[in-house]
């Protein structure tokens, strides 16, 4: 049985465009993940400094797994384009 992860995300006032680019140069990695059967990005279009990735997974596990494609730089870049943590969960 798969699982959904949902990411979301808010970005900084002054960083919306940038934080978007980010988030969208991250799919096709998600996606040629082990595992990953679709990934979306999505933003509000009423708040658009909130944004959300929704991916569905094989398991937790293989989203465990592609995690390890994630430079700690990356990590670094996007949280300064960030207004909050991100936040994220696993639902079924």
């Amino acid at each position: 049985m798969s699982i959904t992860r949902i990411n979301t995300f808010r970005a900084l006032d002054d960083h919306v465009d940038e934080l978007k680019k980010f988030l969208l140069a991250l799919l096709p990695t998600i996606r040629a993940s082990v595992g990953c059967q679709s990934c979306q990005f999505l933003q509000d279009q009423t708040v658009p400094s909130r944004m959300v990735i929704i991916e569905i997974w094989d398991s937790i596990e293989a989203h465990h797994d592609s995690l390890q494609h994630v430079s700690q730089a990356s990590i670094d870049e996007v949280r300064t384009m960030l207004a909050a943590p991100p936040v994220g969960g696993y639902y079924q």
